[in-house]
């Protein structure tokens, strides 16, 4: 059976064919609507499945935010503003007429990529660090969601009490400092107004600030990660997402967690799926593996 899945970030929307052995086919993807209101999404939506609609017998959807009863809840509106209590699944199925199933995208990722392992671990972490900073958590095999969809957002746990103001409404959250909009927030001089793609090109290139602020970022994920493991003992966290991805940043992030107390010491790796997780740990999740 072929799953139509669809990944809705902060910044771009995607979707793909994905078929019972999880190959995934003509995969499209479009930047999330600039106004991030109801109906910018639902016709960005529509744009993006009508090419794939016909081959599909079911829709599986990622989504950034809270999932709940199948609504979108953004907790962190500055990802998704607008879009409070948006009723996706609904949306959706009014769309295709399929069954549709909504998740997390971090929580779908965290599926798909305990599915990578192989068996080798029953409990780890996902951290996905790019526009915001999500997570999920498989505990002895299986995926936790939370009764109100909450589980594994460890992006809205505190770093720094004395931090910047989270769009969740906290002060201090690790993704007020550790994902890209915390890393371009906190840019000054030279480097105030660019993202963190070009803060990133800029640390290659030796910016002793962009290097300053990439640093942080990872000091931050990696006390996350400590934090993580005292709280689940996993086996193992994987990282993913833009910013976790990108070149350099996970050996910081290792370096960092080196310091930590040998405790606090778990093992880290890069995505296996990486940008795609999100879309396979859906499909994964509709076909109830």
């Amino acid at each position: 059976m072929t799953t139509l899945a669809i990944d809705i970030g902060g910044t771009k929307l995607a979707a793909a064919l994905v078929d019972g052995r999880l190959q995934m086919r003509d995969r499209h993807e479009l930047p999330t609507p600039a106004s991030k209101t109801p109906q910018a999404l639902r016709a960005a939506l529509e744009a993006l499945i009508e090419p794939l609609l016909a081959q599909a017998q079911r829709v599986a959807i990622a989504s950034t935010g809270i999932i709940r009863e199948g609504a979108l809840l953004a907790l962190n509106p500055l990802n998704l503003g607008g879009l409070m209590h948006f009723p996706l699944v609904q949306t959706l199925e009014s769309f295709t007429g399929l069954p549709t199933l909504a998740v997390n995208d971090a929580q779908a990722a965290a599926w798909a990529e305990y599915h990578a392992l192989g068996g080798k671990y029953h409990d780890m972490a996902f951290i996905t660090v790019s526009t915001g900073v999500g997570g999920g958590v498989v505990s002895n095999g299986k995926l936790l969601t939370g009764a109100g969809g909450l589980a594994g957002h460890v992006g809205h746990t505190l770093a720094d009490p004395y931090g910047p103001q989270c769009g969740c409404g906290r002060v201090g959250c690790v993704e007020a400092i550790a994902s890209g909009r915390g890393i371009a927030a906190a840019a000054e001089g030279s480097l105030a107004g660019c993202d963190a793609k070009t803060i990133f090109s800029r640390a290659r290139q030796g910016d002793e600030q962009a290097c300053q602020l990439i640093q942080r970022s990872a000091c931050t994920l990696a006390r996350l990660i400590a934090d993580v493991k005292a709280t689940t003992d996993c086996q193992c966290v994987v990282i993913g997402g833009s910013v976790g991805l990108a070149e350099g940043y996970l050996a910081q992030v290792k370096d960092w967690l080196a310091q930590e107390p040998a405790t606090y010491h778990v093992e880290l790796l890069a995505a296996h799926y990486r940008h795609d997780a999100g879309l396979l740990g859906a499909a994964l999740l509709a076909q109830g593996e």
